[in-house]
């Protein structure tokens, strides 16, 4: 589709439903020509990915609240202001570490996390369904280390 210019205003763009979390889309990889992709995250408490990996890069910057972020094993509480860069390959996990939700922006290099996203809203609509993700992860180039 190529490169395109995006402005997207406050409330706009698409939102999914992820496993707890909202995710809203700010510039997709077909806005980048899937160099990269941009998503805010409303991350409530204890809403959030186990450790898993995957080939591409991710930036994390906390806007407001806290995150527990697992990094390569190791546990670090970050806050509104903090930034984290995780090379692809790294072993990473997260959840809402506040009493309100955190917010958060995802980036991601190459854009590769929005296809993931959204096949999970699809196919799991509750607890039950939590088993499906580790597989659906796997269509798209993630391993959890634990579902």
């Amino acid at each position: 589709m190529g490169r395109q210019l995006v402005v997207m205003k406050q409330g706009e763009g698409e939102r999914l439903a992820v496993m707890g979390a909202d995710v809203r889309f700010l510039c997709t990889a077909d806005n980048t020509d899937r160099r990269w992709s941009l998503m805010e995250v409303a991350l409530p408490p204890d809403a959030g990915p186990p450790p898993h990996s995957h080939p591409w890069d991710e930036a994390y910057y906390v806007m407001e609240g806290q995150v527990r972020f697992s990094l390569e094993g190791k546990e670090q509480l970050v806050a509104g202001g903090d930034f984290i860069y995780a090379p692809g390959g790294t072993v990473h996990g997260f959840k809402g570490a506040s009493e309100r939700p955190a917010r958060l922006l995802i980036f991601d290099a190459p854009a590769h996390a929005e296809s993931f996203f959204r096949e999970v809203e699809r196919e799991v609509k509750g607890p039950a369904d939590m088993a499906k993700v580790p597989q659906i992860g796997r269509r798209h180039e993630i391993e959890f280390l634990r579902a």
